[in-house]
């Protein structure tokens, strides 16, 4: 018989302490109230969803889903995405909205991992979908929006990644043509920033030296602006040259912005090719190895729901911009202990209740023994009372 999980939890789920919860929190307020500024108005979809349409909608790989019977042996899943749910809102619910739609949301997702992995299977993502706008205003706008959610969230030092799917798709059928098994094997290379892998491949291809050299060369592809005139005279394919345009443009809008500081070209970057139909982006926190926010364009998930449409968005990792604030010093709430006894009661009550109105207070009532005396509180050096191993900013009695 196998022993009792008493305090044992799932791979991959976490508790959160409340100083945690109170970061956390703190990012999304902060978040969804810019993002409410820039015109988003909030969704909240269900934690279940059918697996025969957002299930299979969704960009999420189908072993990574849980699933799950309903009672009558109907596959539902728990959400992987909220893309996938906002665009079946969007296309049902919404279906009398005109475009452009902007919504934002915050949400817990879960997606299965291998016990080895290290990852968590539930996580938070706070972003916003744009619906029906294919321009590259619409790129850019998203683009820095999530520089200001980012700063919102308290994310000082950053940096966002921008890539477009259509240059190395038209890069490489015009350098490999029908080789199209050979062409996906490079990109996820450059999925997986398999550099190393990305070079022995070509290597193993047998091309001319011209060609290894022009597919070896977009690895530079990374900076500023002068990458878009760069990138121009790496191919002619037109598809390849009307992506580098449609970056130009969302680089141009960027500046309008006064945010293209924050942001470099990087043409390697194509996000997850088979989803992603357009512009792609991630966000990167000086010290910290994983994005903290990934975005991009997706023309074809709306046609799956009855209702085509272009789209673009983004999604914050919420848990991973808490491990980036967790390393700035905390601003704690001043916290006051208000103790009586039992004829002072209401007294107390209402001087509580006055504290609690101010902004940043945390109150806590004691009832104190009538034959116990004072509170036992002892005053530190640095101004504080403790009182049974808590601090408080202020200690009050009644009585």
């Amino acid at each position: 018989m196998s022993k009792p999980k008493v305090f044992e939890k799932p791979t991959g789920v976490k508790d959160y302490l409340p100083e945690a919860v109170t970061k956390l929190r703190s990012i999304e307020t902060s978040v969804l109230n810019c993002m409410e500024r820039w015109g988003y108005s909030e969704i909240i979809t269900p934690t279940l969803e059918f697996y025969d349409t957002v299930g299979v909608a969704s960009s999420t790989e189908d072993r990574k889903l849980f699933k799950l019977l309903d009672r009558k042996g109907t596959t539902l899943v728990m959400r992987s995405d909220m893309t996938a749910p906002i665009a079946r809102v969007v296309s049902s619910l919404l279906k009398e909205q005109p475009f452009p739609i902007r919504l934002s949301y915050h949400a817990n997702i879960f997606r299965a991992i291998e016990a080895e992995a290290g990852r968590d299977a539930e996580f938070f993502q706070t972003g916003v979908e744009l619906v029906g706008d294919a321009s590259s205003e619409s790129d850019a706008e998203v683009i820095a929006l999530a520089i200001a959610s980012l700063q919102a969230a308290g994310v000082k030092e950053f940096k966002i990644a921008l890539g477009h799917v259509g240059f190395l798709t038209g890069l490489f059928n015009e350098t490999l043509q029908e080789r199209k098994d050979e062409q996906q094997s490079l990109k996820e290379c450059l999925l997986n920033r398999d550099y190393v892998g990305y070079r022995e491949r070509i290597k193993a291809l047998g091309l001319s030296d011209a060609l290894q050299k022009e597919l070896e060369g977009i690895l530079r592809l990374r900076g500023g602006e002068e990458i878009c005139a760069q990138a121009r005279q790496v191919t002619k394919d037109p598809v390849a040259q009307q992506s580098i345009a449609h970056l130009c443009q969302v680089w141009d809008v960027l500046k309008a912005y006064g945010v293209s500081e924050h942001v470099l070209i990087d043409l390697t970057m194509i996000g997850d090719f088979s989803y992603y139909t357009g512009m792609t982006f991630e966000g990167y926190a000086a010290d910290l190895g994983f994005p903290v926010c990934s975005g991009g364009r997706y023309d074809n998930l709306l046609t799956q729901f009855g209702r085509p449409a272009p789209a673009t968005g983004f999604a914050l990792k919420t848990n991973r911009i808490l491990e980036v604030i967790s390393k700035q010093p905390s601003e704690s709430s001043f916290r006051i202990l208000v103790a009586y006894k039992a004829a002072q009661r209401k007294q107390a009550f209402l001087k509580a209740q006055e504290l609690r109105s101010q902004e940043g207070t945390k109150v806590e009532t004691r009832l104190l023994a009538d034959d116990s005396g004072e509170l036992a509180a002892e005053r530190l050096d640095n101004g504080t009372f403790l009182v049974n191993g808590i601090a408080y900013g202020d200690v009050i009695e009644f009585g």
